[in-house]
């Protein structure tokens, strides 16, 4: 259900400084004065990736903020914080409630914004850095090998994405850097994974249409495009959302402009002569981006047949052992090229993988 209200759309960013800078900091100085912390607008939603719209107002959408304080202020301020935002926060923000109930299905227990007289139950959670490090991406500490393996891009992106508007400590910003991309090594093995996915399938739309089934070339494809566009993320240095999103992060990139008609045009194949021409574009498009990263030595970025059959590819796995030949990490040169864990499994429900997890990454 929407809101009760005519707001005009401003993007959920901009309303969440709104709600900090005219609002919580107001609040916090005169009630807290020398408290210090972090605010930002981090973890879920569509606002912290900038893919909102007015549709996302009619759920989990609105003036919302994490305020991030030393562990031991969390624990001994927490409380009266909240407590302190539910009595005195202003009822709405630029025209927008900051009051949120929970909506009516059991089933989706989403927050809606509402009306109220009353106490504010609001959406300005009060934590520590560590602890919601730990909650949204499993990690103690700084990141191992098999942590950066075990976390999903789109958690990393809803951690390293968003905004932070106030930082006296200093603790957010230094997590988000060290988090803002993966590590050179583990870099290059994810694109070596990658390469490895497309080079396990390349064939399969022409040997899918060889033996008649046109349906399953067409869904071989899509797989095809979809790990297409993750690469060029990966190669553009970006994390790559869920899918709901991959299509808007992916239009953002530079390649996409020259890409996307091949994209397209593979997708709406109906022939297999004419799937084929349009992967192959996409193909060596990417292949160029590849050789112009200078990860790895350049490559033949030409369509050629798949061994002694009469299906047109690029021959990933080329792509896929050069990228493997640069990794001199110990603990990832003895690892199959399977990838980190959102390169096998394909679950918006994944939210990532914690200790005892952690080892069964390895053990793939």
């Amino acid at each position: 259900m929407p809101p009760t209200h005519h707001a005009p759309f401003l993007p959920g960013l901009r309303l969440s400084q709104h709600l900090f800078e005219e609002a919580v900091r107001p609040l916090l100085a005169a009630g807290l004065p020398g408290l210090r912390y972090a605010a930002a607008r981090v973890g879920s939603g569509s606002e912290v990736l900038g893919f909102d719209s007015a549709r996302s107002a009619d759920h989990d959408w609105g003036p919302r903020l994490t305020l991030f304080l030393t562990p031991g202020d969390a624990a001994a301020q927490g409380p009266a914080i909240r407590e302190l935002l539910a009595v005195r926060l202003p009822k709405d923000v630029r025209g927008w409630p900051t009051h949120f109930e929970s909506s009516p299905d059991p089933l989706d227990p989403v927050g809606i914004m509402a009306r109220t007289d009353g106490p504010v139950a609001h959406r300005v959670d009060v934590t520590d850095v560590d602890s919601w490090l730990a909650d949204r991406l499993g990690l103690h500490g700084a990141p191992a090998t098999a942590d950066w393996l075990a976390m999903p891009q789109q958690r990393l992106a809803e951690v390293t994405s968003g905004a932070v508007f106030h930082d006296t400590t200093g603790e957010l910003t230094a997590a988000r850097d060290r988090l803002a991309w993966y590590p050179d090594q583990v870099w290059r093995h994810l694109l070596a994974c990658q390469w490895q996915r497309i080079s396990q399938e390349e064939a399969f739309p022409g040997r899918c249409a060889e033996a008649g089934d046109d349906l399953g070339a067409a869904v071989v494809t899509g797989r095809l495009v979809r790990d297409l566009m993750r690469l060029c993320l990966l190669l553009a240095r970006r994390y790559a959302p869920y899918s709901k999103w991959l299509g808007s992060a992916f239009a953002r990139l530079p390649v996409a402009a020259t890409l996307t008609p091949h994209l397209r045009g593979a997708l709406a194949a109906t022939g297999a002569a004419l799937r084929e021409r349009h992967l192959c574009e996409a193909y060596e498009q990417v292949a160029a981006v590849q050789n112009e990263s200078g990860l790895a030595p350049p490559l033949d970025p030409t369509r050629r047949p798949f061994h002694g059959r009469p299906y047109l590819v690029i021959g990933a796995q080329r792509f896929a052992e050069a990228l493997r030949a640069t990794v001199t990490d110990p603990a990832l040169r003895g690892l199959p090229l399977t990838g980190a864990v959102d390169q096998w499994a394909d679950n918006t429900d994944f939210l990532g993988l914690h200790a005892p997890a952690r080892a069964a990454v390895h053990a793939m």
